[in-house]
């Protein structure tokens, strides 16, 4: 017998048994990575919308702000007035 039948023939009868056994460790090994990637989305996703929701709260925030220090009163301070415009200065009232 020629030495290449021997692992031709151990080939015939160990390659049913390894489909049998090797094609749920690979559908199991793909069905997990499958699993993860979708949480990985998911997590990505959410981290996402929680950033979102930060961004929005600071926008509200610094919006809030402006339109507070806007309606706030001014102090009427001499010579702090448009430029190009002209400012009067008071005057004490005369007794």
């Amino acid at each position: 017998m020629p030495p290449a039948i021997a692992p031709f023939l151990v080939g015939l009868v160990v390659a049913p048994i390894a489909k049998r056994l090797v094609k749920p460790v690979v559908r199991g090994v793909i069905k997990t990575s499958v699993e993860i990637a979708l949480d990985v989305k998911r997590a990505a996703q959410e981290a996402g919308e929680g950033v979102h929701d930060l961004a929005a709260e600071v926008a509200a925030e610094v919006f809030a702000d402006k339109s507070d220090a806007a309606d706030a009163p001014r102090p009427n301070v001499v010579g702090q007035g448009k430029p190009g415009t002209k400012t009067r200065q008071a005057t004490a009232p005369a007794t």
